[in-house]
């Protein structure tokens, strides 16, 4: 997952944007008490997120997979003043966390918290969306594909997550991994597409930006 000498990582982290405390909270609250929190953005690729929202300046943002709602608060950094973040996650246990942080935040009234199947969910949204975050479970990344492309504004951005899946996508896939089977083939309809420009930036465990055309 780290493809830099650590050295040079501290060095990157330490000359980037600062975390803001509520999100400092978050961090530490995630890594002491919920599992897997190897799947929080954390503070580099949170302030990555966070500038490219403000670049963007949605006024829509979906976000697949809020896990503990730290990527959701870093996105809605960048919404225009009457904007909508509605982010969508299957973990109930997960609810009441997210919940907390997001009613701490200054845009407690505008993330729309939605619970389930993000393939049942996605087609019910009416809006269409300036932003795309992807960052959920592997294997229907193209699902997702699919079904955001009907709600993305022209101009509009997917970013997607973990597109390098720790290397695995350049090495041999074994029969039963689905997940890097289908982010090869998640990977492939974004560089084929002729609707999107998109690039894979090699930090973290991969982040693909692609723009509507």
């Amino acid at each position: 997952m780290h493809f830099l000498p650590q050295e040079i990582d501290d060095y990157v982290v330490a000359h980037s944007a600062k975390e803001p405390e509520l999100l400092q909270q978050l961090n530490r609250e995630t890594n002491q008490k919920v599992l897997q929190p190897r799947m929080l953005s954390g503070h580099y690729q949170g302030r990555l997120l966070s500038l490219l929202s403000k670049i963007i300046n949605p006024q829509n943002i979906l976000e697949i997979g809020t896990y503990t709602g730290y990527s959701a608060l870093c996105l809605a950094e960048g919404m225009k003043n009457d904007g909508v973040l509605h982010t969508i996650d299957i973990n109930e246990e997960l609810i009441d966390l997210q919940k907390r942080y997001f009613e701490a935040s200054p845009w407690k009234e505008r993330i729309i918290q939605h619970l389930g199947d993000a393939t049942e969910i996605i087609p019910s949204l009416k809006a269409d969306f300036d932003l795309v975050f992807i960052d959920a479970d592997k294997p229907n990344y193209p699902t997702y594909f699919q079904q955001i492309m009907e709600k993305l504004r022209p101009g509009g951005v997917i970013l997607s997550d973990n597109v390098l899946w720790s290397g695995k996508v350049v090495e041999p896939v074994k029969e039963d991994d689905e997940s890097t089977k289908a982010l090869l083939e998640y990977n492939k309809l974004l560089a084929e597409d002729e609707r999107l420009e998109t690039v894979i930036l090699p930090v973290r465990d991969g982040l693909t930006i692609s723009r509507r055309k």
